[in-house]
């Protein structure tokens, strides 16, 4: 696999009411405003109907496609975002309770709705809003951080799992997204200070008072403003703000801020300047870079005009931020927030003259009426647009050897940045790569599977591959392709599932066997995709009774005796997740898995015990006859010390797993215990009856004695008498 490949996130693979608060005061994101007037409505229909389990599915989701929190708070969002989309399998699962719930379950979930609604205010925020906002804005970003969290974290503590029928698999997860949302309501993450504190220096000083260059530098790299489309998008992301209703005084001193970053950035690097369509340096003039008249500037972008028109209210822009604003659905002027009486752009050759001019006295050169921005990917510059689209036209063509070569570039460009893979999946590379995965040229083959699996790191990617119905070629590549290519197919399986709908129709695909095949034959890396793929999937239940059903069980146990292979912490967590489930732990125990599992809990790494014990207290939950054996068989392997000690110096899980088992297995022996008494009891009285039976016994003994005695004297006698 890639060494981009490699570096794709990794589950996991130990997965750990109050009053209603008012929901957190902080700016709405660009145009959700009219979005969420359309939710509310949408949460009251569907409270209306009584379909809040399916409300909040639809809430998780729609905070799952959130993404790309790019700014100081990038930790927190991402925390918050995580712990959130683990609540997945709960919901599904509460899909199938008892209808209608209970009215305390009822409510608790109604609270968890508000909750999520909250929170996904919240991450619009950080995906979508003004990074220097964020920043200055700080003390009421850090309060509803701890709102939400409290929230969401009250909401899970009404929760009633056994009113719902949530197996205890997931039960597990979910207590630890409780118990993480508990923890970090508790605490206060820091803040950068020194960020702040620059950034507020810079914000109340003058605009002609001088900066040092370092602090710039420092501004620009912690706010993640190094490229042309980070330095746009916060514009953009500036003037819908004030669409929003925020002062307009504010917002222009923070695009002066911003202003000063952009002069900065673009005197460091020329290039960029020129691919945000300002004026070009000429070479002998890099040194020095004239500052910008602020007429000259388009108030969205901040950049050097090309292109100047003006609007209804008078105010001029360049054409294709304009044109941008006014697609996105705005209806207003994005500097005074007046209402537009039309639509029309006017050219204004007057201002495009001055520019012109002043261009040529600073010796720059004088701009030229580009193509419309949004013709080329932001992300990348239009030399690697036009790059990608070359090697595209070479990937459709009907010779072997361009494809082959066309495939292995795009793979190593996916491989190099996330830039690149944006660039690639907005220049419709995906569904040509998809349409090549039957190919039967081996080397095509792999660099198309690759190809797709850097690609898919990037999360937009991610929809644009399921929906170019790439999973049926995906799984035809993990099936017959080369070992490579079955090892980067089991890897991109992983990769897409992340996205909670999509374990859903990767399972439905017939992958799960093909990944069971790997497992069980593949290479060492083979192995390690496979098993991380078949975690993932297995998280959610209507894929658990698949795994098992394809064999999956008795792999997985060999894998534990093969402690070289180094697969044992993997099968163990895969076992754990699947003996939550009627059939695996049908299938473990029928597998005469207690031994292996003993012996873990003895030698094995922390992890892999508390995975033992977790697959152990399924086995042994109930009190049937063949949990009855597994406690016998447990006890007979040494398991009682062995789980005394887990519970002193295990991992949390480990230690609660322990003295579950502890439990229950004390319970067995005192049944035993009790039983064997009784037995003994038995015995002891069944003994005291023969004993006391025995003195009337010998007497009975002794009459018949001395009866036959006195027969055989007469029968002397007689005989006597006779003779």
């Amino acid at each position: 696999m890639d060494d981009e490949a490699k570096s794709v996130p990794t589950s996991d693979m130990n997965t750990d009411a109050a009053a209603e608060a008012e929901a957190a005061a902080a700016p709405l994101p660009p145009s959700s405003s009219e979005t969420s007037e359309r939710e509310e409505a949408k949460v009251e229909e569907a409270d209306e109907e009584g379909q809040v389990v399916e409300r909040l599915v639809e809430l998780v989701s729609e905070i799952a496609a959130i993404s790309d929190f790019r700014n100081s708070y990038r930790r927190q969002f991402c925390n918050l975002s995580r712990r959130i989309r683990l609540l997945v399998p709960m919901l599904e699962e509460a899909k199938e309770a008892p209808s209608p719930l209970p009215v305390a379950s009822e409510a608790a979930l109604r609270r968890l709705r508000d909750a999520l609604h909250a929170a996904r205010e919240l991450l619009r925020l950080g995906s979508c809003g003004s990074k220097i906002f964020l920043v200055l804005d700080r003390e009421k970003i850090m309060k509803t951080f701890q709102d939400v969290t409290a929230r969401l974290e009250q909401a899970l503590a009404g929760i009633s799992f056994d009113e719902l029928n949530i197996s205890d698999e997931v039960r597990e997860q979910v207590e630890l997204v409780h118990t993480q949302f508990k923890r970090a309501k508790e605490r206060s993450d820091s803040s950068d200070d020194d960020l702040f504190n620059e950034l507020m220096s810079l914000y109340n000083s003058s605009s002609s008072a001088s900066v040092d260059p370092d602090i710039l530098q420092r501004l620009s790299e912690k706010l993640q403003l190094v490229t042309i489309y980070d330095l746009n998008h916060e514009s953009l992301t500036l003037h819908e703000m004030a669409r929003g209703g925020d002062p307009g005084a504010v917002v222009e001193k923070m695009s002066m801020l911003l202003k000063r970053i952009k002069d900065f950035v673009q005197t460091e690097d020329p290039e960029m300047g020129a691919q945000a369509s300002t004026a070009n340096i000429s070479p002998k003039d890099n040194s020095a870079h004239p500052v910008i008249p602020d007429d000259f500037r388009c108030p969205i972008s901040l950049d050097l005009m090309n292109d100047p028109v003006i609007v209804a209210t008078g105010q001029t822009y360049e054409r294709g931020y304009i044109e941008m604003w006014l697609e996105a659905g705005h209806d207003t002027c994005p500097k005074t927030q007046q209402k537009l009486a039309n639509k029309c752009l006017t050219p204004n050759y007057v201002l495009r003259s001055l520019i012109t001019q002043w261009c040529e006295a600073n010796g720059i050169e004088p701009p030229k009426r580009p193509a419309q921005l949004r013709d080329a990917p932001l992300p990348c510059s239009a030399a690697e647009h036009s790059n990608v689209l070359e090697l595209l036209q070479k990937l459709s063509s009907q010779n072997l050897e361009d494809q082959r070569g066309a495939a292995g570039m795009l793979r190593q460009l996916a491989k190099r940045s996330a830039e690149n893979r944006a660039c690639i999946g907005d220049a419709g590379a995906i569904p040509i790569l998809v349409s090549m995965l039957s190919t039967t040229d081996v080397n095509t083959q792999e660099h198309v599977v690759t190809a797709l699996l850097n690609l898919s790191i990037y999360e937009e990617n991610k929809a644009r591959i399921i929906s170019s119905g790439a999973v049926p070629g995906i799984v035809h590549v993990l099936k017959r392709g080369s070992m490579e290519a079955r090892e980067n197919s089991a890897a991109t399986l992983f990769s897409l599932s992340i996205v909670d709908e999509n374990k859903v129709t990767i399972g439905c695909s017939g992958a799960i066997p093909a990944l069971v095949q790997l497992l069980s034959n593949g290479s060492q890396r083979g192995k390690k995709d496979a098993a991380t793929a078949l975690f993932n999937l297995c998280i959610y239940q209507g894929n658990k009774g698949k795994a098992v059903r394809s064999g999956l069980v008795p792999i997985l146990l060999e894998l534990l005796m093969e402690t070289e292979c180094g697969m044992v912490d993997e099968a163990l967590a895969i076992l754990a997740i699947l003996s939550g489930h009627p059939e695996g732990k049908a299938a473990i125990g029928a597998a005469s898995a207690i031994p292996v599992l003993v012996g873990v809990i003895r030698n094995g790494s922390p992890r892999s015990k508390e995975n033992a014990a977790a697959v152990m207290v399924h086995l042994c939950n109930g009190e049937g006859e063949q949990q009855q054996q597994h406690l016998a068989e447990a006890q007979e392997q040494g398991i009682v010390s062995l789980l005394e000690e887990l519970a002193e110096s295990g991992t949390g899980r480990g230690k609660r797993k322990a003295v579950q088992l502890l439990e229950r297995m004390n319970r067995f022996l005192k049944q035993q215990s009790q039983a064997q008494a009784e037995a003994e009891a038995m015995a002891q009285a069944h003994a005291q009856a023969q004993a006391q039976a025995q003195p009337q016994i010998l007497v009975q003994a002794q009459a018949h004695a001395d009866m036959q005695a006195e027969r055989s004297l007469i029968l002397i006698s007689s005989d006597i008498s006779d003779r």
